[in-house]
């Protein structure tokens, strides 16, 4: 019997790898981000996370477009392409189930 691959539901930043450090990317502007006052805000996005940058000052960043959120924008902004967090939508274990 063949072995089926399966595609993964979760959607993947394009390149599906960090090209630059954390650290080295830029910060989305506002042609990127949109206002928003519902609970669809950056920090609540798939691919949203934080990193520990210089001097242990935290890094807000985008993994779908590898840019990095200016501080409180991640609270009141967030993309088009903004998608559930799969962690929330599934539960804490995902491939348990």
């Amino acid at each position: 019997m063949g072995s089926r691959l399966r595609r993964s539901s979760s959607p993947e930043p394009p390149s599906g790898k960090l090209e630059l450090p954390v650290d080295e990317w830029p910060y989305l502007d506002q042609q990127q981000l949109q206002p928003s006052r519902s609970r669809m805000v950056c920090m609540t996005c798939h691919f949203f996370r934080h990193h520990s940058g210089v001097n242990c000052i935290p890094l807000l960043t985008c993994q779908l477009h590898q840019g990095l959120l200016a501080h409180g924008e991640h609270l009141t902004h967030r993309c088009p392409n903004w998608t559930e967090d799969l962690a929330r939508l599934r539960g804490w274990a995902p491939e348990a189930g």
